[in-house]
């Protein structure tokens, strides 16, 4: 790894955005799902980073970045924006979007909102939109949310001590890999930090969050899409079945898939190479990857 920066960046409406960069060459910017602290790149990192520049954000709310004022402002929408500021505070005028969960969400909205900063796309085992409407493949979540909205909201500090108490534990992990995620193929190591993390996270604005996520949608969009995609699907993943994923590949004009075969939502840390070596064909196919990246520990 040749480069390393931690930077921040104020966004439009006043709040700090905070992001790492790491290395040099083709840019990928590497976008979360909600709730998360960078840890399904960890592989990723270390594979490219030699070979291109890795520009990884937190979201408003998330990590070093501040909580909006208003927190009404952390929509899919503003989460875009964000990232246009953080490309412009790096100096890169057009990279690679990789979106992970709510992170292809907000890399399809950047493609809409800002066409001229993407320069291709990978969602990764996310949705277009709308979805707690598809978590689990019915919509019992999506019928039990706005009922559950005003606790959150109005009294977080109800929920909030049992939260903090229960997720970043080794029994979250263990009923984790038994019912969403594959426990014989990911390490507690690569997982736990996402637990820990967001053991720690504010749940009004996490819930706020996820509301405006559960309502927006880029599905309208995607035959309209132009620059290279490719998809990576878990074929066990529950969070976003690989339907969705299938319907991305069929409705955006020359998308490629790849399948991970038993992979769930967190398939890039459990099967890396695999999606590594993928993803790294696809950058020397289209676009100008110079050099092989360096596989670490995979």
């Amino acid at each position: 790894m040749r480069r390393s920066k931690q930077g921040c960046v104020e966004s439009f409406d006043g709040t700090r955005i905070c992001y790492e960069s790491y290395g040099e060459g083709l840019p990928l910017a590497l976008v979360d799902g909600i709730g998360c602290n960078g840890y399904v790149w960890k592989y990723m990192l270390q594979h490219f980073s030699n070979d291109c520049r890795m520009v990884h954000m937190h979201y408003r709310g998330h990590g070093r970045s501040d909580m909006p004022k208003n927190t009404n402002n952390l929509s899919i929408e503003d989460l875009s924006d964000d990232l246009v500021r953080v490309l412009d505070d790096d100096n890169v005028d057009k990279a690679v979007l990789l979106g992970h969960s709510m992170g292809c969400q907000v890399v399809l909205e950047t493609a809409r909102r800002h066409g001229d900063r993407c320069a291709g796309l990978v969602p990764i085992c996310g949705s277009y939109g709308h979805p707690l409407k598809t978590f689990h493949d019915n919509r019992m979540l999506d019928t039990v949310f706005p009922a559950l909205y005003p606790l959150f909201v109005l009294a977080p500090w109800a929920p909030a001590a049992l939260w903090r108490r229960l997720v970043p534990t080794r029994l979250a992990y263990e009923i984790a890999t038994h019912f969403e995620i594959n426990g014989r193929m990911i390490n507690y190591e690569d997982f736990m930090p996402y637990l820990q993390f967001i053991g720690r996270i504010d749940l009004r604005m996490f819930v706020k969050m996820l509301d405006f996520t559960s309502r927006h949608t880029t599905e309208d969009f995607l035959p309209e899409i132009s620059v290279p995609v490719l998809i990576v699907a878990g074929e066990n993943d529950t969070f976003t079945p690989m339907r969705l994923s299938e319907k991305m590949a069929a409705t955006i004009p020359g998308a490629e898939m790849i399948v991970v075969p038993r992979g769930s939502h967190t398939a890039p840390i459990e099967m890396p190479q695999l999606v590594n070596l993928r993803i790294e064909q696809w950058l020397l196919e289209h676009f100008n990857l110079r050099r092989v990246g360096k596989v670490v520990n995979e």
